[in-house]
């Protein structure tokens, strides 16, 4: 707060002071000044301005040299006087600007002085408060023709400044004070005065005297080293843009009388005068544009963000205003805007957008004839150029180089409906595109990765919410590595979908599909986006211009592309070398269990030109991107049309779900996702409710195609995929379909065998998952039998003489099970037991129910698969004891049916056992484990005879090659065999309740295993067959193992009568086994 807020209080201060200042001008007695006109009220001090800047002009004009330090404080004083108060005599304010810019300059050198950088700055700033503090009227005859000389002197000096300071901040002042000075100020507390036009025009005509020397100055500040910093690049390009959009605006241009008036001036004023005719015009604008271009070319590159932004407002300004003045330099100018429209900075990517919009709105470009030809020309001279340009250019270049073309695109807009009429532009730029878009096809890695694992096959459960394309595969191309190419390349189609004419785009990229094999890939990609673009989803469009294409107009054009993807020649390509038959493939493994597959059936179909013996892994490649873009493409076509894709289902689902099904797993990857978009674009909850709701056509497709599998080889596939990825309702629907599949199996089991058994496969996986109620009954059940188990005591305590004669009744018959000696009366009775009552009124009450369909069907599978166990191909075996172990899962609780089948595929369940592909041996373990944990009395004496003893041998003699191993060994499939024995003998054990010669055969066996020199993986397993054997028989257990290391050598009886025991085993010092057998000893006390 003021304290002297009327004149008469203020002056009594003042006086003193300035009276002081004036005697002796010391840097002391200005400071004083300074702090008394702080307490001054603006109101006071502006009655007093001209007394209280006498003192401080005078001495800033009292002759002989001065300290640079008092002229600095006098500056600055000076200063603070004019931020507080107005100039309102245009004869101060001339006086003034002369004085203060008489502070930089040196007379006798006729240079600028070399004064501090503090005094320089200090004059800068005064000079622009001095400027802002003039009044409109004031500043209005301020720049007259007669001040010509005074400014030219400060606009020289300030340049020369911003382009020799090294400092930094100085050269940011300098520059601002220009931009003060030529009014072009953007102060928001000080803004500049609005003129009319005949002002702006007389302006103009005094400010064009300095446009030489500021463009080219300010030119070589913009071009200088990016180390001078971002912010004085800035402050150039805008002292740059609003000097020149000023001067140059076409507004004022074209009022411009013809004839030059004189003024009432010197003559050596006068010659400094400009009058902008059209010559001068063209001749200014042709130097213009060659200093722009260098600026465009230095600042477009720049490192950092907020320079290529300032770049972009240049570009707005000087199209909005000098369009026609600086026609040239357009070309140029856009070529910036639509470069940055892709920058990596998200300011400038939003301001050029911004300034596209604005374009389109005020129709810069559309309203423009010369525009849009010059961007024509730019158009035709880039798609010419593309090629080339992506086979020389770094990542980077082709970014930049796309980002151009892209930004030509939204710049034209509807205009290149137009430019695309012209068979030059199109047959250009389609050429451009598939050739930049050619695939590298030689990666052998995509041959051979298999769908090894059928769970592959199942669809995410639910729909995803991302856009076709976010999931699109990582393709490597010719041209390029970067994938922001690639997005732009999509860009581009999508936006030539959009704009163009769709039926022109579409007949001339289906001309490239079908005219060569090598451009098949590249139309396909485009035609993809041309569909999307012509949707107009997610399009940027700048000049709101609503897609002319109606819906059931694109659904006819998406229509005509599927029917041609899904052709047979372009949708059963060779993705794979058909394994000759009989050939034994080597397989992949992962952990514990083998990883098999169905045989992959490469169908070649009976097209001469697809019917190639020996097809190139580079083909092959080629073919399954073929198919995996067509399938995306697919998916993209279903989000373009949205639930309008329904009326498609009928011809695109059934395609779909066969690739879903293949071998390759970049198709079936690929297929599973776009099964996903359909659900998505079309309203389905999940892909398992696309299939049930589509169910009966896909079902009645199978059952047709069976009837000629020999022309649809490929039909197994769908009602495996089908089968994975839907529920129990689909079974009353599949049942007859299946049976024909049987039916069919019969006939080609020679030669169809692996696909089909695939299919059954993916059956009983389903049934096991659909009917699980069974499953977790059984194993409830064997929870009991094991507590049962687990308390033999309290069960010995309340056994009576009924119990006892009742065990041995058990025993007895279940000993005749186990031999297989079941009469015939036996099982009528048990069926007579099992059977339901039925009612009095019911006419045939000894008729056994039908089973439910699921077991039926697993018993018709069962019985197939007791055939094909001895197929000579190791993969078909190898899936059919996997579909034999489902088999027994489903049928647990069926015994009646269950236990005849067991009888009948045992014989060959022992070969695969014991005369078998080490592979083979590990799955019919597991199938044998299976078989024991459900019907274990059944199996017990068929186990003990055909199978313990050669698994006992086969571990005995193992056993010394892996104890002397490395490392390496754990990886080799013996390893892994001996590891699947030792970890399922313990469960087998138990659930068959083997007697103690059996066990003893099975402990002797894994004894050698409980050796530490053995791997630490076998040492678990053998340590885990022992404590299953405790639960069996803890007893013999026990004394096996202290016969092995005891760690007692003496046990005391517990009566005198008894006589002490003393064992022979080993002491721990000496014995390898000490380790695991104590262990062991421990777990069962």
């Amino acid at each position: 707060m003021a304290v002297f807020d009327t004149p008469e209080e203020a002056f009594g201060v003042l006086r003193p002071v300035c009276v002081q200042l004036t005697k002796v001008q010391t840097v002391e007695n200005v400071e004083h000044l300074q702090t008394q006109l702080q307490a001054v009220g603006d109101a006071a001090l502006q009655e007093l301005q001209q007394y209280v800047l006498f003192p401080l002009r005078f001495a800033l004009k009292t002759p002989g040299p001065k300290r640079e330090r008092l002229i600095q404080s006098v500056v600055e004083c000076l200063t603070f006087v004019l931020s507080s108060t107005c100039v309102r005599e245009q004869e101060l304010l001339q006086e003034l600007f002369s004085e203060l810019s008489a502070c930089l300059y040196s007379p006798s050198s006729q240079k600028p002085a070399a004064v501090s950088e503090e005094l320089k700055l200090a004059v800068i700033q005064g000079l622009s408060t001095l400027m802002h503090s003039a009044y409109r009227d004031i500043i209005l005859s301020f720049y007259e023709p007669p001040i010509l000389p005074r400014l030219g002197f400060a606009v020289s000096l300030l340049l020369g400044l911003a382009e020799q300071e090294k400092s930094k901040q100085i050269k940011i002042a300098a520059l601002q004070c220009l931009q003060v000075l030529l009014l072009q100020c953007d102060c928001q507390d000080h803004p500049r005065p609005m003129f009319e036009l005949e002002q702006q025009q007389h302006l103009g005509d005094l400010l064009a005297s300095f446009l030489p020397g500021i463009s080219t100055a300010l030119t070589r500040v913009l071009t200088g080293d990016f180390k001078q910093g971002h912010s004085i690049v800035v402050s150039s390009l805008k002292v740059f843009y609003k000097t020149v959009g000023f001067i140059m605006a076409d507004e004022q241009l074209t009022r411009m009388p013809k004839a030059r008036a004189k003024p009432a001036v010197e003559h050596r004023v006068a010659a400094l005068m400009i009058h902008r005719e059209t010559d001068w015009v063209k001749s200014t604008g042709d130097k213009l544009t060659i200093l722009i271009k260098k600026i465009i070319e230095c600042v477009s590159v720049h490192p950092h963000w907020k320079a290529r932004l300032e770049l972009v407002e240049l570009v707005e300004v000087l199209l909005l205003k000098c369009s026609q003045s600086l026609v040239e330099c357009t070309g140029s100018l856009l070529k910036v805007l639509v470069g940055l429209v892709n920058d990596e900075s998200p300011e400038v990517r939003a301001q050029c957008n911004t300034v596209l919009r604005r374009f389109a709105e005020q129709k810069v470009v559309v309203g423009s004839r010369a525009l849009a030809d010059i961007l024509s020309e730019s158009l035709h001279a880039l798609a010419t150029s593309l090629p080339r340009l992506m086979n020389t250019q770094d990542d980077q270049g082709k970014f930049s180089t796309l980002s151009l073309l892209l930004g030509y695109l939204k710049l034209l807009g509807p205009k290149v409906h137009v430019i695309l009429n012209s068979v030059a532009h199109v047959q250009r730029l389609s050429r451009a595109l598939v050739q930049v878009l050619e695939l590298e096809v030689a990666d052998v890695k995509m041959v051979e990765e298999r769908r090894w694992n059928s769970d592959s096959l199942s669809a995410s459960p639910e729909a995803s919410d991302a856009r076709p394309w976010s999931r699109v595969q990582r393709r490597y191309f010719h041209c390029f590595t970067d994938e922001r190419v690639f997005l732009l390349l999509r860009q581009i189609c999508q936006l030539l979908g959009y704009y163009g004419d769709l039926y022109l785009l579409v007949d001339h990229f289906m001309e490239l599909y079908h005219a060569s094999v090598v451009y098949r890939k590249q139309a396909a990609m485009i035609l993809n986006e041309l569909v999307i673009g012509a949707a107009g989803l997610d399009i940027e469009d700048i000049h709101n211009k609503r897609t002319s294409i109606g819906p059931e107009e694109l659904r006819e054009i998406v229509k005509s592309i599927l029917e041609e993807y899904t052709s047979q020649e372009n949708w059963y390509l060779i993705t794979c070398i058909e394994a000759e038959e009989g050939e034994e493939m080597t397989m992949k493994q992962h952990g514990l269990q083998a990883i098999t597959s169905g045989a992959h059936t490469c169908q070649v179909v009976p097209f001469p030109a697809l019917s190639k013996p020996s097809p190139t892994i580079c083909s092959m490649n080629s073919n399954i991107w073929q198919i995996c873009i067509q399938l995306e493409g697919i998916g993209q076509f279903a989000y373009a049309l949205g639930k309008d894709f329904r009326l498609l289902l009928m011809s695109a689902l059934y395609p779909v779900l066969e690739k879903a099904g293949d071998q390759t797993l970049l198709i079936s990857q690929v297929a599973t996702s776009t099964m996903v978009d359909i659900c998505h674009a079309c309203g389905y909850d999940s892909v398992q409710h696309l299939i049930n709701e589509n169910s009966d056509y896909l079902v009645n497709g199978i059952s047709l195609n069976l009837r000629h599998l020999a022309l649809h080889p490929h039909t197994p596939k769908v009602l495996e995929v089908m089968l994975r990825n839907s529920d129990a309702s689909l079974l009353p629907l599949v049942a007859d379909v299946v049976q024909d599949v049987l039916a069919t199996l019969d006939q080609f089991y020679d030669k169809r065998a692996a696909s089909f058994v695939s299919v059954l496969h993916a059956l009983l996986a389903a049934l096991v998952h659909w009917f699980p109620d069974a499953d977790s009954t059984g194993q409830l059940q064997q929870s009991d039998l094991e507590e049962g188990r687990q308390t033999p005591a309290a069960c010995e305590a309340s056994t009576t003489a009924e119990d006892i004669e009742q065990f041995v009744l058990s025993y007895l018959k279940e000993k005749d099970v186990a031999e297989g000696n079941v009469s015939d009366l036996e099982t009528e009775e048990e069926e007579q037991s099992s059977t339901p009552k039925v009612d009095e009124n019911d006419t045939l009450p000894d008729v056994e129910p039908p089973l439910p369909v699921h077991i039926q069907i697993a018993k018709d599978v069962m019985e197939r698969c007791i055939h094909l166990a001895s197929d000579k191909n190791l993969k078909i075996r190898l899936k059919i004891l996997d579909v034999l172990g489902l088999c027994v899962v489903v049928l647990q609780f069926h015994k009646n049916q269950l236990l005849p089948l067991a009888h009948r595929a045992w014989p060959s369940l022992v070969h695969r056992l014991t005369s078998d592909d080490p592979l083979a041996v590990l799955r019919a373990f597991k199938v044998l484990q299976t078989l024991g944990s459900r019907c274990g009395d059944f199996l017990r004496s068929r186990f003990c005879k055909d199978v313990l003893p050669k698994l006992a041998s086969s571990l005995t003699s193992q056993a010394p090659i892996s104890a002397r191993a490395g490392p390496v060994y754990s990886h080799t499939l013996a390893f892994k065999l001996q590891l699947a024995v030792l970890q399922g003998l313990g469960p087998l054990c138990e659930s068959l309740d083997l007697g103690e010669g059996d066990l003893n055969k099975v402990a002797d066996a894994c004894l050698i295993y409980l050796s530490t020199k053995q791997p630490v993986k076998l040492q678990e397993a053998a340590r885990s067959v022992f404590l299953h054997l405790m639960k069996v028989d803890p007893d013999s257990t026990w004394l096996v193992l202290h016969e092995l290391c005891c760690p007692v050598q003496q046990f005391t009886a517990p009566h005198p009568s008894l006589h002490p025991v003393q064992l022979q085993a080993a002491t721990e010092q000496q014995n390898p086994f000490a380790t695991n057998v104590l262990y062991l000893l421990q777990k069962l006390q």
